[in-house]
């Protein structure tokens, strides 16, 4: 037997392998954070990707937009913005005519430290949470491979200068987060939301993947019509610390962000198993089993049709989102979900669609403290309470010669099947 262990909320959990069973482990690279990371994110300042330093852009009379998006609890967004407006400053920029954009649905911070740096920020500049349905929104052109009408926040759109700040990990259909999707979907309007997220039933829109992926491109396209003049993004490795600050032009910078993404984050198998037992990354990823299905959907590659799925995740909070729960009840069906992501899509949506798109390929077991009624009457997964159990059910189901993966962060982590023959070439 090889003893595995899997985060679970805030402990681990072993699971136990047979050895000729285990394939083996998919799991993120090793990679040092940087030694200071305040220093890092400075020398990035310095050290722009195609574009002039931000402090060559600014006049001493701009008006600044900053946008904050945070995908990842874990983001250090109060020290990018303090020394985004340090920088600013020293180029003459006043704090009065500086405003600070919280962009949609982004974490609430987690670090005290961050939040009492953010509270430093907050008395110095105009803070607004961007609103969706705002009445005042501004729009600004339509993209023109999908033909979404854009409409963004007011303050970004009428501002002499606008930045993002964003951190780069994948995304389940944008490929990955940061650069663009500071401005798509973090400060435009509902409609121009759901038309842009309509496009995530493409088999282009997956995470890692920017070719002809449809969100991608039309938030990219969005993101140009804004005229977004800096970034500044981060990729952090697995226990969430700074390897490296990317900053200067959009898409420059956002691409090198997501190179280095991949080198920590993508993992070629060259095997598919008949079983994968996979964790959501423990706390803060597995507190509903919304946010803990990202872990499931990136194990597409990595197990056959008609195997199974075993995720681990605690689920504390319970499934975690209202629309999901409610599309997963009244349309139940993949065909009616997929209509309802194209017609009239609202967040959330998306969790219920790749379930039952998963669901039809792959059994599901999960492992939580979730109430059964929820789990198997709403979400149709089958349960177990502890993990060695779920590995037993998926032994009965896919045989006992079933070959076995385990990956335990299976939010983070990418692996990507690679046949034998293709390494040959």
């Amino acid at each position: 037997m090889v003893d595995v262990w899997l985060p679970y909320g805030k402990t681990d959990v072993c699971v136990r392998i047979p050895a000729r069973n285990l394939l083996g482990t998919i799991e993120p690279k090793e990679f040092s954070s940087a030694a200071d990371q305040r220093a890092e994110i400075e020398r990035a300042l310095r050290e722009p990707f195609a574009s002039k330093c931000l402090s060559e852009i600014v006049k001493p009379e701009s008006k600044v937009a900053i946008v904050i998006d945070e995908s990842t609890p874990n983001m250090p967004s109060a020290q990018m913005l303090l020394l985004v407006l340090n920088e600013l400053n020293t180029a003459g920029v006043r704090d009065e005519n500086i405003t600070v954009i919280l962009g949609y649905e982004t974490y609430p911070l987690k670090s005290e430290e961050d939040q009492q740096r953010l509270d430093q920020a907050v008395k110095r500049v105009r803070v607004v949470n961007h609103d969706v349905s705002a009445s005042d929104l501004v729009y600004i052109g339509t993209t023109k491979t999908h033909g979404n009408k854009v409409h963004i926040n007011r303050f970004f759109a009428e501002a002499d200068v606008r930045v993002l700040l964003g951190d780069v990990q994948y995304h389940d259909y944008a490929g990955y987060g940061g650069g663009r999707k500071s401005v798509l979907p973090a400060i435009a309007g509902l409609e121009t939301i759901r038309y842009n997220h309509a496009l995530l039933v493409s088999a282009s829109s997956t995470a890692g993947n920017l070719e002809n992926n449809p969100v991608h491109i039309d938030m990219t396209e969005a993101a140009r019509l804004s005229k977004v003049d800096f970034i500044v993004n981060v990729v952090e490795n697995k226990k969430g610390e700074i390897v490296r600050a990317f900053a200067g032009d959009l898409e420059a910078a956002f691409l090198e962000a997501a190179k280095l993404v991949d080198e920590i984050y993508c993992v070629m198998v060259d095997r598919r198993a008949d079983i994968i037992v996979v964790s959501a990354g423990g706390h803060p990823g597995d507190l509903t089993l919304y946010q803990a299905l990202k872990a499931m959907e990136t194990t597409r590659d990595a197990v056959k049709r008609g195997g199974v799925i075993i995720l681990v995740a605690e689920c504390l909070e319970g499934y975690g989102n209202q629309v999901f729960y409610d599309w997963m009840t009244r349309l139940s069906e993949i065909k009616n979900v997929e209509r309802e992501v194209k017609r009239n899509f609202a967040m959330g949506g998306q969790r219920a669609y790749y379930l039952l798109k998963t669901l039809l390929n792959q059994q599901i077991i999960l492992v939580s403290a979730m109430p059964d009624f929820y789990a198997t009457s709403i979400f149709k997964l089958k349960t177990a309470r502890a993990i060695n159990d779920a590995l037993n059910e998926a032994f009965k189901t896919a045989g006992s010669a079933s070959r076995v993966w385990a990956m335990p962060l299976g939010n983070k982590t990418l692996p990507v099947y690679r046949s034998p023959e293709d390494n040959k070439a």
